[in-house]
């Protein structure tokens, strides 16, 4: 996934002394024990930080007899900059591609888990956020804007679960449904209780 690309690539660079040895190779190649005199570090430092930003394809090594000199790989310190700024962006640019595939995935996931074949709920999920997930499935399978009786509700609720009176309790406490006079009627999306803004 490009979001762990990312991170992983920000980790390699998350440590002063890794920057300082970019910075250095970014004038040529040098060996470790170049590179070790410059930062003031030991030779075993530099292996254990190279490693990382090897790790990260962020370098190059090479071997030449016992010495091992180091360069920067500059398409990918490059390439991975770009991606990171693509990533953040691409969001306030118009699409939240990313997140929606994300928060799709883990609904996808919950709704196969918790609803059956023959689209019986085989029972209530104890985590908030499936559960949330879970009414937000059952109740878009209402029709907005029509006011629904009691019966009818229970009846709704019934096609997927035989414990109406809980579910019915959750839909109005999580703000699916609201209740006047005996009728329910599907609030506005925007004040459904939001399961992808739960960790």
């Amino acid at each position: 996934m490009q979001v762990e690309k990312v991170v992983a690539y920000h980790k390699a660079l998350a440590d002063p002394t890794r920057i300082k040895m970019l910075i250095l190779l970014a004038e040529g190649e040098r060996n470790g024990q170049d590179l070790a005199e410059k930062l003031f570090v030991t030779p075993a430092t530099i292996t254990h930080h190279a490693s990382k930003l090897r790790e990260a394809s962020l370098i190059n090594e090479r071997r030449e007899k016992n010495m091992i000199y180091f360069s920067l790989n500059d398409y990918f310190l490059k390439n991975n900059a770009v991606a990171a700024m693509n990533l953040i962006y691409r969001r306030a640019e118009g699409g939240a591609e990313m997140l929606n595939e994300d928060h799709q995935r883990m609904k996808d996931s919950v709704i196969r888990n918790f609803i059956s074949k023959e689209g019986k709920l085989k029972n209530i999920p104890s985590q908030l956020k499936k559960k949330l997930i879970v009414l937000e499935h059952m109740v878009s399978n209402l029709e907005m804007g029509r006011k629904y009786s009691e019966k009818e509700i229970n009846e709704f609720i019934k096609a997927y679960h035989e414990d109406f009176a809980t579910i019915r309790r959750e839909f109005i406490m999580h703000q699916f449904l609201y209740r006047e006079n005996d009728l329910y009627e599907m609030n506005p999306r925007e004040l459904w209780a939001n399961w992808s803004t739960l960790s």
